[in-house]
């Protein structure tokens, strides 16, 4: 690849309390869980991303199609419920790009959710920009795995909340 990037966060939730947030990425979907205003400067949105689980987004299979805004969609390559989703935009304007998801349970708590970019580029062109957007893409993806967090650990804080008052 030309650029190879790996980020991770530790989740104080199970696999199960993430996966919806992942399933449901993408434009006027639940949105890119980042900067809101960036994304919606840049296009990728067209509102502020999902606080909440959007049932009608919760179905993805391979060959799908996730929305990013004015620009090209992302074909899903792999879904494994709770496991993985695997995003692979290729021969797209010089790049090939992949971007995977993974989540690994640390314990019954807990769990890494990890996020693995491919991009190789076919001309210098796009080589050139890969490289000048890069620190950008590092702040929004960072972003990205830590709304995704915040979001599963209020979801999995309120069904303890919901749990604790039903067993009171």
């Amino acid at each position: 690849p030309t650029y190879s990037g790996t980020m991770a966060v530790s989740v104080h939730a199970p696999s199960e309390d993430i996966w919806p947030w992942l399933m449901q990425i993408g434009y006027q979907r639940g949105g890119l869980y980042s900067y809101d205003w960036l994304d919606r400067l840049f296009g990728y949105l067209d509102r502020p991303s999902a606080t909440r689980i959007l049932p009608e987004f919760q179905s993805l299979a391979v060959g799908d199609e996730i929305p990013l805004g004015r620009g090209p969609g992302w074909p899903v390559a792999v879904v494994e419920s709770c496991r993985a989703l695997v995003l692979d935009m290729r021969n797209m304007g010089g790049f090939d790009w992949v971007w995977q998801f993974g989540l690994y349970t640390v314990d019954e708590k807990r769990t890494r959710l990890v996020s693995r970019s491919r991009v190789r580029t076919r001309t210098f062109w796009a080589r050139l920009l890969t490289y000048a957007i890069e620190p950008a893409g590092f702040v929004m993806t960072r972003r990205m795995l830590l709304g995704v967090k915040e979001r599963a650990e209020a979801l999995r804080a309120g069904r303890a909340d919901t749990h604790e008052r039903r067993a009171a």
